[in-house]
């Protein structure tokens, strides 16, 4: 028996907005398991659910949403991570620096009074747990072949096995086959 498993070599895209962020074609099981065990570590040592966010501090959410980017963008092509991971400073609407490291952007708000940062992709919490949901069901377990698109460019479903209508019918299987 031959057995031969394809490997994806396009890379996968998620739409968000007007934007488009592109993932690698495949990620290593090691690897993709690090990056998750980490997120979940992460989450764990912030006691943040994101199944219920109304509890969470905002301080404590901010971070763990911090944390939930960072293992998007290690499934991401370069420049799709980079921008995904920009962090803005922001003074009156505009923005003074950007920068990749969280503490580094927040030492520069420190030295600007009335800078924030802000993520340079803002995106709702809700894309943000989709766009999870998508990777985790992606590159993990059990994720198949699947299109990134929406769920009308699948594949149809199989039918179930053997051949219809071939099969004795119940009042029949007992009835000798004459003419034999």
């Amino acid at each position: 028996m031959r057995k031969t498993i394809a490997l994806n070599t396009e890379p996968h895209v998620i739409e968000v907005g007007p934007h488009e962020l592109e993932l690698q074609p495949e990620v290593y099981g090691d690897e993709f398991v690090d990056a998750y065990m980490e997120l979940q570590e992460a989450q764990k040592a912030k006691g943040v659910d994101l199944e219920n966010l109304e509890e969470a501090d905002p301080t404590t959410l901010r971070k763990t949403m911090r944390a939930v980017r960072v293992f998007l963008a290690r499934q991401m092509l370069p420049e799709s991570a980079e921008f995904f991971l920009r962090l803005d400073v922001v003074r009156d609407g505009k923005v003074l620096e950007s920068f990749q490291d969280e503490d580094q952007a927040l030492a520069f708000v420190a030295e600007h009074p009335g800078a924030r940062v802000q993520d340079a992709l803002r995106l709702p919490v809700r894309a943000v747990a989709e766009m999870l949901e998508a990777v985790v069901e992606l590159y993990g377990a059990g994720s198949g072949n699947r299109p990134t698109g929406s769920s009308s460019g699948s594949a149809p479903r199989s039918r179930p096995g053997g051949t219809r209508g071939t099969g004795p019918s119940p009042s029949r299987a007992s009835t000798p086959i004459s003419g034999r």
